[in-house]
């Protein structure tokens, strides 16, 4: 039980750590109670590192209760407004305005399959384009490119 004493201000800075690494790479920040606990043990780690917290199984338990009601009830909003915010705007990469020849035909309803960069796209088009015209990428979704005929300039 000594050694739990000893090394509980490391503990509560590596369970903060680990529990701040869970909530942002497995939950993708959508959940916030693991992000307020470990901010909690992270801070009482750090207290109790400087001295100003003793090492204290019932301390620790109390700081970490607290603090993490008192972060959930100070950040709670600022965070679900931050999340709530999203951005509309369509993406724009590398592979808008990417430009080859199809192989098939594709129109409305009707897809052909077209790989590049090592990945299977669909291909798709609001309008009829005939095997063998040179077309380019106008949207680029997951997994499918919406093209449009290849303006030449003269």
């Amino acid at each position: 039980m000594e050694w739990l004493i000893a090394s509980l201000s490391g503990i509560l800075l590596f369970l903060g750590i680990a529990l701040l690494a869970v909530e942002m790479l497995v939950f993708a920040f959508s959940s916030f109670i693991l992000f307020f606990v470990g901010l909690a043990c992270l801070i009482t780690g750090l207290l109790m590192v400087l001295g100003l917290l003793p090492l204290s199984l019932t301390v620790a338990f109390a700081s970490v209760a607290i603090l993490s009601g008192l972060l959930a009830v100070l950040l709670w909003k600022p965070l679900k407004d931050m999340q709530s915010h999203v951005d509309h705007t369509p993406a724009s990469g590398d592979l808008v305005g990417h430009s080859f020849i199809l192989t098939g035909d594709v129109a409305p309803g009707q897809t052909i399959n077209y790989r590049y960069s090592g990945i299977e796209w669909r291909v798709k088009s609001d309008q009829v384009l005939p095997a063998g015209t040179e077309v380019e990428v106008a949207v680029a979704n997951v997994g499918e490119f919406t093209v449009k005929p290849k303006v030449t300039e003269s």
